[in-house]
């Protein structure tokens, strides 16, 4: 299990990586990508009633929107914290879209991508820096 920081009721991973705008990227397999929406974000959404994913093999750029979670309170666009190309999308998010508030960071993933560009990852939030961000918001 990934070293957890819990941080005003929110949990972040150590074993990703996060934007300002809560996602977070976990790489596995030298070049494929999990992304997801944190704990935070999804707790922020409250109730997820329906996703828009994308389609397999599309070319997506680092800011991208990737996806749109529709919630009880409002609609939310999912931006890919990488460039790259989508190899599969959590289909079981179409029929439970709730498993993004039960599990963001493990069964409720959104997608995965192909990196094409690695150095991408140096530019987002260590998880301590993500946990410093959370702990500004909510004062």
């Amino acid at each position: 299990m990934a070293e957890k920081i819990e941080v005003k009721g929110y949990i972040v991973l150590g074993d990703r990586l996060y934007t300002k705008s809560d996602e977070w990227v976990k790489v596995e397999d030298e070049d494929i990508a999990y992304i997801g929406i944190t704990d935070y974000a999804q707790k922020k959404l409250r109730d997820i009633v329906g996703v828009e994913l994308p389609e397999v093999g599309k070319e997506v750029k680092k800011g991208d929107v990737v996806a749109t979670l529709e919630s009880v309170k409002a609609a939310a666009e999912v931006y890919t914290p990488v460039s790259g190309s989508i190899v599969e999308v959590n289909e079981r998010l179409y029929e439970e879209p709730e498993i993004i508030n039960k599990d963001p960071y493990g069964e409720g993933w959104l997608c995965k991508i192909k990196l094409v560009d690695r150095s991408e990852l140096q530019d987002l939030l260590k998880p301590e820096d993500y946990a410093k961000k959370i702990e500004a918001e909510e004062e």
